[in-house]
C-alpha cells in the first residue's frame, strides 16, 4: 500500500517512475558538487587517500554505475576526511550524489554536507553538522545555527521544494537546525535554486573556518573521538546502504560503505587498527 506523501519511501517512488533518464541531472549536479569541491579545497588541502583507489569509475552488468573518491588533509590543521562520490543508475531514475567534509578537531566548525539525488524526483540533503550539543550549548548554537536562521528559512518556505521524511530514526536525529532534507520537480530552475543555496552555504562555512578559533589542545582528542563515532554511524546506518544492497549484494554495499566512512583511517588515526 502506497504510504501518505508525508513518509513516501524512495523505493515508492521509483516503484512509480523506474526507468526515467537522469543523465542531464547527473551532469548539473556533478558540476555543483565538483565546484564546491574545488572552492574547499584550496583552501583546505587534500590528497588521495589509497582506500578509493580503483573506484574512481565502476560499473556493473545491470546498470548499477558510480564514482568513490576519498580524499585526506592536514588531520591537525585541515580537513581530516573529505568524500566526493556518486552511485546509481543514470538511465533507470536512481542517483545518490555526494560531497562530504570532515574538519579534524583543531576547530570546532560544524562538518559540511551535501547530499544530490533523482528517485527519479529531484532529491537534495544538506546539513551543517554540530560538533557540539546544541542543546546544552547556547553559545555554539546562536553562532553557528541562529545566525543561519534565516537562509534555511527562506529555502524551507519555497514552495517548489517538499519536506522528505527519513525512514531511519538515525538519520532523524542527525539532522541538525540547519538541515535541508527535499524532493522538487525536475527543472533547470530547480537546479539554480539549489546550486545558489549550496554556493551560499559553502562560502558562509569557509569564512567560519577561516575565523574559527582554536579548539584547546587538551579537549581535542574527546573532540576527535566524537567526530568518529558520527562520521561512521552517518554512513553505516544510512537506509540508503539497504536499497544499494538490492542492486550490489550486501557484501559489495559494505565494501563501499567502509571506504566511504574510512572506517580503516579512523581506525588507524585511533589506534585500534
Amino acid at each position: 500500500m502506497t504510504s501518505s506523501t508525508q513518509t513516501k519511501t524512495i523505493i515508492e517512488f521509483l516503484a512509480e517512475a523506474p526507468d526515467v533518464d537522469s543523465h542531464d541531472l547527473w551532469s548539473k549536479f556533478w558540476d555543483i558538487l565538483s565546484e564546491a569541491k574545488e572552492k574547499i579545497t584550496k583552501v583546505l588541502p587534500v590528497q588521495p587517500h589509497p582506500n578509493s583507489e580503483g573506484l574512481a569509475s565502476w560499473s556493473t552488468e545491470n546498470g548499477y554505475e558510480g564514482s568513490l573518491n576519498t580524499f585526506v588533509g592536514d588531520p591537525e590543521a585541515g580537513a581530516e576526511w573529505l568524500v566526493h562520490s556518486w552511485i546509481g543508475n543514470r538511465s533507470a531514475s536512481i542517483l545518490d550524489m555526494n560531497l562530504q567534509v570532515w574538519l579534524g578537531p583543531h576547530i570546532d566548525v560544524p562538518h559540511l554536507i551535501i547530499v544530490f539525488g533523482t528517485v527519479p524526483q529531484v532529491f537534495h540533503y544538506g546539513d551543517l553538522v554540530p560538533r557540539r550539543d546544541l542543546m546544552t550549548d547556547v553559545d555554539y548554537l546562536n553562532k553557528y545555527y541562529d545566525s543561519q536562521n534565516e537562509a534555511w528559512l527562506k529555502l524551507r518556505s519555497d514552495d517548489r521544494f517538499t519536506w522528505s521524511v527519513s525512514h531511519g530514526s538515525y538519520m532523524r536525529a542527525y539532522l541538525s537546525p540547519l538541515g535541508n532534507s527535499y524532493f522538487a520537480e525536475r527543472s533547470d530552475e530547480v537546479v539554480e535554486a539549489l546550486r545558489a543555496s549550496v554556493m551560499e552555504r559553502v562560502d558562509t562555512w569557509l569564512q567560519w573556518v577561516a575565523e574559527a578559533t582554536p579548539v584547546p589542545q587538551e579537549e581535542r582528542a574527546a573532540l576527535r573521538r566524537r567526530d568518529h563515532l558520527v562520521r561512521t554511524y552517518g554512513y553505516t546506518l544510512d537506509p540508503m546502504n539497504e536499497l544499494s544492497k538490492k542492486f550490489l549484494g550486501a557484501e559489495r554495499v559494505e565494501e563501499l560503505v567502509a571506504v566511504r566512512a574510512g572506517l580503516a583511517q579512523i581506525a588507524e588515526i585511533d589506534g585500534t587498527a
